[in-house]
C-alpha cells in the first residue's frame, strides 16, 4: 500500500518556516507564520496564563476524560465571551462544546453540515484561510466561493459579496470571517454587517462564523459585533472559536463550536448530532487549555490583567501596521500603502508579485507567502528598517 504513494507538497507556511530556521542571514524576517510576536521575535506566554496553568497544576485531581462537550464551565464562559449579555443566553437557544483548537471546531462544524445537510455547499470567501478549503473538503462538503477583496484597490469588494450572495440558494452555507480576516485584514463595517444579516434571512443561508482573533481587531465587544447581530436576527447560526491567538495558547489546541438555533427544542437535537459527530472524530477533546481559559475568565483579577494583555497585544500589531507604512514612506516609495493602517488583525497583502515576492525571500531574507501575504506581528522596531529598504529595493 504505502509503496505506491507519491509526496504531497508541503503546507507553504511550514515550508516558509523550515527555510526561515536553516537561514544564517542575521537580518532575515518572518512574516510568514501567523503567530504573535513581541518586539523581540519571541511569542511569550501571558503572565494571566503562567498563573492559571500553576493553579491547574496545584489543584487538578484526575486525568480522567471529561466526555464529548468538553469541560462545562469553559463552555459556558467561552459563550458568554462571545455573545455577552445577549438574547441568544437567555433564551437557551445556543449550545457550544469544546474542540481541539479552532481548527477541530471547523472540522466539527463541517461534518456537523455534512449530517444535517449531505449536499450542502459551503461558500467561502475569495481569499479566505488556506486550510479552509481542505477542511470542508474533507468532511465532503461541495466547495464554492464569493467575491470578497479587490486586489487592485486593496479594498472589500462589498458589492461583488453581495451580488454572489444573493444568489446562494436556501440552506447552504456561507462562511464569515468575525474580525481580522485572515488573510486580507479587510473588515466588514457594521452596517455591511446588517446587509449580509438581512441578505441570510432574505435568502435562508446559514452563516459559519469563524472567530478566531476576538480582541485582535478593534476589542472585545466590537470584534463581536458581526455574531452578535447574527444570533439576533437569524434562527440559525453556526460559530467557530480559537484561544489560540488571544490567550496566546497555540500549542494547547482549545477552541469551541457553538450552534445556535431557534428555540430550545431545536438546539437540544442538533447538539445531540454535533456530539455524534465530536465522538466519531476525536471522542473527547482536551482539557488543559480549557481550564486555562476558565480559570481566567472565573476571576475578575486575571480576567482584568488578560484584558491589558490583549489589548497590549492588539497595539502592537496596530503600531506595526503603522511603522511599516512610515518607513517606506521614508525609503521614498511612491506607491500608497496607507491601505495596511485600514485593515485590521494580523495579516494584510503587499500587492506584490511572486516574483518580487520570490526576490524578498531569496536576496534579502524576508519570508513570505508567494501571495505577498505577511503577518503584521512579525514586523518589529528592530527590522522595520531593513524590511523597508528591501521593499523598497524590490518594487522600484
Amino acid at each position: 500500500m504505502l509503496e505506491h504513494l507519491s509526496a504531497l507538497p508541503a503546507d507553504p507556511i511550514l515550508g516558509l518556516l523550515k527555510a526561515y530556521g536553516q537561514d544564517t542571514n542575521p537580518n532575515k524576517v518572518d512574516l510568514g507564520v501567523g503567530v504573535f510576536k513581541d518586539d523581540a521575535g519571541h511569542t511569550p506566554i501571558l503572565a494571566c496564563v503562567k498563573t492559571a496553568e500553576q493553579f491547574r497544576i496545584d489543584n487538578e485531581t484526575s486525568k480522567i476524560y471529561i466526555g464529548p462537550t468538553g469541560e462545562p464551565e469553559f463552555n459556558r464562559l467561552i459563550s458568554e465571551l462571545v455573545f455577552g449579555e445577549h438574547d441568544v443566553i437567555s433564551q437557551n437557544r445556543s449550545r457550544t462544546l469544546s474542540t481541539p483548537g479552532g481548527t477541530g471546531a471547523l472540522r466539527v462544524a463541517g461534518e456537523f453540515i455534512k449530517a444535517c445537510k449531505p449536499n450542502a455547499t459551503i461558500w467561502l470567501s475569495n481569499p479566505t484561510w488556506a486550510n479552509h478549503e481542505g477542511l470542508f473538503s474533507a468532511a465532503g462538503l461541495n466547495i464554492a466561493s464569493y467575491p470578497y477583496y479587490d486586489y487592485e484597490n486593496k479594498c472589500l469588494d462589498f458589492d461583488g459579496m453581495l451580488s454572489a450572495l444573493s444568489n446562494v440558494p436556501a440552506g447552504d452555507i456561507v462562511l464569515l470571517h468575525a474580525c481580522c480576516h485572515n488573510p486580507s485584514g479587510m473588515d466588514l463595517t457594521k452596517e455591511q454587517w446588517q446587509q449580509v444579516t438581512a441578505l441570510a434571512k432574505e435568502k435562508g443561508f446559514t452563516p459559519l462564523i469563524d472567530m478566531a482573533y476576538q480582541g485582535f481587531g478593534q476589542g472585545l465587544e466590537e470584534d463581536a459585533y458581526g455574531p452578535r447581530l447574527m444570533a439576533k436576527e437569524l434562527d440559525e447560526v453556526l460559530l467557530c472559536t480559537s484561544c489560540s491567538k488571544n490567550f496566546g495558547l497555540y500549542r494547547e489546541r482549545i477552541g469551541g463550536f457553538t450552534l445556535v438555533a431557534k428555540n430550545s427544542n431545536v438546539a437540544d437535537i442538533a447538539y445531540s448530532v454535533a456530539l455524534s459527530v465530536v465522538r466519531s472524530i476525536y471522542s473527547m477533546p482536551p482539557a488543559h487549555g480549557a481550564a486555562i481559559v476558565s480559570t481566567i475568565l472565573n476571576s475578575d483579577e486575571l480576567t482584568g490583567q488578560w484584558h491589558q494583555e490583549l489589548a497590549q497585544m492588539r497595539d502592537r500589531i496596530a503600531t506595526n501596521r503603522q511603522l511599516l507604512v512610515e518607513h517606506l514612506k521614508l525609503q521614498g516609495v511612491e506607491r500608497d500603502f496607507s491601505f495596511i493602517t485600514r485593515q485590521s488583525g494580523m495579516f494584510s497583502f503587499l500587492g506584490i508579485t511572486p516574483e518580487q515576492v520570490a526576490t524578498l525571500i531569496n536576496d534579502y531574507s524576508i519570508y513570505m507567502v508567494d501571495s505577498s501575504r505577511i503577518s503584521i506581528a512579525g514586523i518589529s522596531k528592530t527590522n522595520v528598517e531593513y524590511l523597508a529598504q528591501s521593499i523598497a529595493k524590490v518594487i522600484k
